[in-house]
């Protein structure tokens, strides 16, 4: 829902101005509310999962399970209120169809992948520089510029995508469900390997087998 709200933002102010640029950086207030609010996005658990995985705290059952869970609130919660958005400001409806339209028109191929890679690392970056610091303004600091990257780019992040599309959907898109569960199958392989393959792993190669065994053995 805290994503929703950022989504709504975007829409507004790219409505209200035509610049993308500024719907981005609206689209931070929604990631502001997920860090203040301590709310859970799917891909935010690519990192500390798998770290307490890789330490003996947990099973891949449970790892999964958390997975499913989270990625299917996040789209229930978000198809919810999406059409609660865009069926109480129908003015927005041709801007949803114009941002939205963006990810079926780029199909299935290396160009989507990449984006949902870069989507996938920068979420994770993110999570792993709030939780390298007790700051909440280093925090905030964070949200603020991963949101602006994800948007302005725009990258191609499961989530966002399938807010803005069902938003587009609601709204009378030229493109169905079919398309939307292409985009977003691709999108969650993409951040996949960004978030686990280039952040995590790495990180768990940063800190060294020594530690990971002896948190192991503590677990």
């Amino acid at each position: 829902m805290d994503i929703s709200i950022g989504v709504f933002a975007l829409l507004v102010v790219e409505q209200a101005t035509g610049e993308p640029l500024l719907g981005a950086l609206a689209f931070a207030i929604g990631f502001l509310a997920l860090t203040l609010g301590s709310s859970e996005l799917f891909t935010e658990n690519f990192l500390i999962p798998i770290s307490a995985l890789a330490a003996g705290r947990g099973g891949p059952w449970k790892l999964a399970r958390l997975w499913i869970f989270t990625l299917a609130l996040n789209l229930a919660a978000g198809w919810l209120l999406m059409l609660i958005i865009v069926s109480g400001f129908p003015d927005l409806d041709d801007t949803a169809v114009s941002v939205a339209r963006h990810y079926p028109d780029l199909g299935i191929g290396w160009e989507s992948l990449a984006a949902g890679i870069i989507g996938g690392l920068a979420i994770t970056l993110m999570t792993w520089l709030q939780h390298a610091t007790e700051s909440v303004p280093a925090r905030l600091a964070a949200a603020t510029a991963i949101a602006f990257v994800l948007a302005a780019a725009p990258l191609n992040h499961v989530v966002v995508v399938s807010l803005e599309m069902f938003g587009a959907l609601h709204a009378g898109a030229p493109f169905g469900y079919g398309d939307w569960l292409q985009v977003a199958a691709w999108a969650t392989l993409g951040n996949l390997i960004g978030g686990v393959g280039f952040v995590t792993l790495l990180r768990l190669v940063q800190v060294g087998p020594q530690k990971i065994k002896e948190e192991q053995a503590g677990a």
